[in-house]
């Protein structure tokens, strides 16, 4: 039976601004395309952790630091195609835990997914802005007697302006991160050409593109996988795609090209800037201090102005902040629209038809890790995060093979399901090298987490009509979004 018009905006929310969403709230809008999807995706994964983290994988590895960021790619591109088939079978906000909830039905363990993916979103957001802040004032010369303070305020201030921005509007907060993706882009182009001309000129020096560092009591394979599990946080932020199906237009026919692209080109830019950096720069040097690509313009291009690298990184990291801070408010969004979070979080601003309670929120638990946290640890525990729950997204796309659709969508292969899932769950575990200190500040995050599972559950904060059975009721409306997507003609690329 095909749903009526009614039927889907009362599942999913209006496609217009003076129609009701869900419960009589207003819903969100679908203003993104293929383009604003592709940048969105781009400008996630680049970001921190290229511009941060190439010298420390130098570190672990040696000069073959390109072999750990195609590893990293490979699981990332494995995970994505699991991704796809559930995020094209159901196009809705929540991700990752919206299908947790689908293959498992427990309530326990789609919250813990949900704050698990929404608190690897802050992590990150919140290493951004002390990276930004750090970056700041290396350009503005502060002294070591004034700098704690400084970098603590213009880090919660910029926090602030990343909440205003997201407030503002879906449309405006993807437009402002097509600016920032092609800042951050023409960083990491301008040091693959400097590498080109270095290497043309003769400059470059390819010979440690081959060395692995073994450390002492360490085997090759072992390098090789410590480093791929500190290079993985390079390639996270493509999962934070899915949370905007739901202001998407048509993501069942455009997620799945755009998403591989996207992945693509990041990859392909990431190999070619970990070749240039250790063609240019001792690995040793290399791994010393926070900005390792600096150093690389220094080696290749000493009449660059510093100064302007210095501010795209900038750019770069404000990128990162900005997209985590949108999917971890959308996180928010989708998962009290399924009971999993009280329904506080799924109110939609009248005006804006943003989610402002979440992005309110989001931002408050921000400026608690941005005051307290470790810029290395937070680094480390987003990876790790985001690789548990990568394991359970690989596995729940198999078990919901059996929960079948009447809308067409992304099939993935069944052994790359279960390849995805291994490669994940290695990289998570202590087996691949990662160091104590990422268990210990996730292990405190998850606590965290069952706290707040426990006091929802105790005051009953959440609604009881709103379990495992609704979501089984919402699924009958999932392919009647191509209806509401041809409905909405106000995206604006």
């Amino acid at each position: 039976m095909r749903e009526t018009d009614d039927d889907i905006n009362a599942a999913y929310g209006g496609s217009d601004p003076s129609e009701g969403g869900r419960g009589g709230e207003p819903g969100l809008v679908r203003r993104i395309g293929p383009g604003l999807l592709l940048l969105f995706i781009v400008g996630d994964i680049l970001g921190t952790g290229v511009y941060a983290l190439t010298g420390k994988v130098a570190q672990d590895v040696g000069g073959a630091v390109w072999l750990p960021f195609l590893l990293a790619f490979v699981v990332a591109f494995l995970t994505a195609m699991s991704y796809l088939e559930l995020v094209t079978k159901y196009p809705r906000a929540g991700g990752a835990a919206v299908y947790v909830h689908r293959a498992f039905g427990v309530h326990f363990i789609t919250f813990l997914v949900a704050f698990t993916v929404m608190a690897s979103g802050l992590t990150s957001s919140s290493s951004a802005a002390k990276a930004f802040a750090g970056n700041l004032g290396s350009v503005l010369g502060w002294d070591s007697a004034t700098q704690g303070l400084m970098l603590m305020l213009v880090a919660l201030g910029f926090m602030l302006i990343v909440a205003g921005i997201n407030f503002r509007g879906v449309s405006e907060s993807v437009k402002v991160n097509v600016v920032l993706t092609c800042v951050e882009l023409s960083g990491l182009l301008i040091i693959i050409g400097i590498g080109a001309f270095a290497l043309a000129s003769g400059k470059g020096d390819l010979t440690p593109l081959t060395q692995i560092h073994i450390a002492e009591g360490e085997t090759a394979f072992g390098a090789v996988t410590a480093a791929t599990a500190l290079a993985f946080f390079a390639m996270v932020g493509f999962e934070d795609s899915v949370n905007m199906a739901e202001e998407t237009k048509n993501p069942a026919r455009i997620f799945p090209k755009i998403m591989l692209t996207g992945l693509t080109i990041t990859g392909i830019v990431y190999i070619l800037v970990a070749v240039t950096s250790v063609m240019l720069v001792p690995v040793a040097e290399l791994g010393e201090g926070e900005t390792p690509l600096l150093k690389v313009i220094q080696a290749g291009a000493p009449a660059f102005p510093i100064g302007i690298f210095a501010f795209i990184t900038m750019f770069a990291v404000a990128n990162t902040a900005l997209i985590n801070m949108l999917m971890a408010s959308r996180l928010l969004y989708g998962m009290a629209h399924e009971g999993v979070l009280p329904r506080v979080f799924g109110k939609v601003h009248a005006g804006r038809r943003t989610p402002w309670v979440a992005i309110v929120f989001t931002t408050l638990l921000a400026f608690v890790l941005i005051w307290f946290a470790d810029l290395k640890a937070l680094g480390g525990t987003t990876s790790l995060l985001l690789l548990i729950v990568f394991t359970v997204v690989n596995v729940a796309v198999l078990l919901l093979r059996k929960d079948k659709v009447e809308h067409e969508h992304f099939t993935t292969p069944t052994i790359v399901a279960v390849l995805g899932a291994l490669t994940a769950g290695f990289l998570a575990s202590p087996l691949s090298g990662r160091p104590a200190q990422d268990y210990a500040v996730a292990g405190l995050l998850l606590v965290v987490g069952v706290v707040l599972w426990g006091i929802t559950r105790l005051f009953k904060i959440g609604s009881d009509d709103d379990g495992p059975d609704r979501v089984d009721k919402l699924s009958g409306h999932v392919d009647a979004l191509d209806l509401r997507s041809q409905r909405e003609g106000r995206t604006h690329m």
